[in-house]
């Protein structure tokens, strides 16, 4: 009697083991395990979809369409045109030579930032004494904004500043600004300066999460300064690396302000000129928005593929 009793009786943790509600099963796999986190991450959801995904695809749909700008309300047809746009942007020489000075942009900028960056990052870790102000005058440049900063350069830089005024005759004839091989290098040297503070606390950041026990045995081996910033400091700033060097390319391909303001809107001759400043003269200043957008489609392709074979480059040494 008793066997049999014992023999029906429900193994212990059976009811734990019961299977949940069908509904609740869903609502895990769709929210996850924690539903909480989904609620959380929405508003920043939202926030890329509206500002990031939406333009990015209405973007792509005004490339492939005769796009043109109406009066609010008015009912226009605006038929497929497929790769003209397209075809036109490769055939424009303006819009082949803006790639061309960002790519002449980002081969001076993102290795100079990056270098700059770190030396710069380590300098400061191994600072004592007003170390405080050492990092926010780095930072200033880069919380200031462009218009302001960019009338002290023309100060510098301008045919009579005070660079040239330090040169004398070793000036370059035309200067800085109007010289069709200068403008570019000199406004790459700029953005260098006015983002570096970002750049470095970043690599500061990731310095204070390298073990000083590395650097110890590193020395104990007899190696130098310069063995522990190869061996040690380079590959453990790695994944801060590929950051910076993602986030510098990205920001120097949407470069605009800078040759705007500094060239008087990409002199001399479209000389510094960047793809982004072309898509604004041709959408708003010519009204060929669709253009602009087969424009913008490209550029986005192109830092795409940057961004990735640097990032494999940098995670495979």
């Amino acid at each position: 009697m008793s066997t049999a009793h014992t023999a029906a009786a429900p193994a212990p943790g059976a009811a734990a083991r019961s299977p949940k509600p069908a509904g609740r099963g869903r609502v895990a796999a769709v929210l996850g395990r924690h539903p909480v986190g989904m609620v959380l991450a929405a508003p920043y959801a939202v926030f890329i979809a509206v500002v990031f995904a939406y333009p990015l695809g209405f973007a792509i749909w005004m490339s492939f369409h005769d796009y043109f700008f109406a009066a609010p309300g008015a009912v226009v047809d605006r038929p497929f045109v497929g790769l003209d746009n397209y075809r036109a942007v490769l055939a424009d020489p303006a819009v082949r030579q803006s790639f061309g000075n960002i790519g002449i942009f980002l081969v001076i900028n993102v290795p100079l930032t990056t270098v700059l960056a770190l030396l710069l990052a380590v300098a400061l870790n191994r600072v004592v004494h007003a170390r405080t102000f050492l990092r926010v005058a780095f930072y200033v440049p880069y919380v200031t904004a462009s218009v302001a900063v960019v009338g002290v350069w023309l100060f510098l830089f301008n045919a009579d500043g005070l660079v040239n005024s330090v040169l004398g005759p070793l000036a370059p004839d035309p200067s800085w600004l109007v010289n069709a091989g200068l403008a570019m290098p000199v406004i790459a040297v700029f953005v260098v300066w006015k983002q570096l503070g970002f750049f470095i606390l970043l690599y500061l950041a990731a310095l204070q999460n390298v073990p000083k026990e590395l650097y110890e045995s590193a020395s104990v081996d007899g190696a130098g300064w310069w063995r522990r910033f190869r061996s040690v400091t380079v590959p453990a700033v790695r994944p801060a690396t590929a950051l910076v060097v993602i986030l510098a390319t990205i920001t120097g391909a949407n470069l605009f302000t800078e040759p705007y303001l500094l060239t008087g809107g990409g002199g001399p001759n479209g000389a510094s000129a960047s793809p982004v400043l072309v898509m604004y003269q041709r959408g708003i200043q010519q009204g060929q928005p669709d253009v602009a957008a087969a424009i913008g489609v490209l550029l986005v392709i192109g830092v795409l593929l940057i961004s990735l074979v640097n990032r494999r480059l940098i995670e495979r040494d």
